[in-house]
């Protein structure tokens, strides 16, 4: 869907202190944004940012490989271990 047809449909409204709402006003008047648009980018640019944190994970070369080398190593069933899976096969009902 193109730019021109996509409209925009959800609403967010908010209550605020008037002196926010002035910061907000004087920030976009900077940027030569309205409010509305102001807000919208700074709240996704922080959303995303956000999002990133909680999904993505970096790890440094050492790191990178002792995962990747755990990884590669074929399973070794031992007796916790299968006693962890048959707990879970007998609490867990629906699959």
């Amino acid at each position: 869907m193109s730019a021109a047809t996509d409209t925009k449909q959800d609403r967010i409204n908010l209550r605020l202190k008037h002196s926010a709402k002035q910061a907000l006003e004087r920030a976009a008047g900077f940027e030569g944004k309205t409010v509305s648009n102001f807000i919208l980018t700074s709240a996704l640019a922080h959303a995303e940012k956000t999002i990133h944190e909680h999904e993505v994970m970096s790890l440094n070369n050492r790191d990178a490989e002792a995962f990747f080398d755990a990884l590669a190593k074929p399973i070794r069933f031992n007796k916790k271990l299968a006693a962890a899976f048959e707990e879970h096969d007998q609490r867990v009902t629906s699959k």
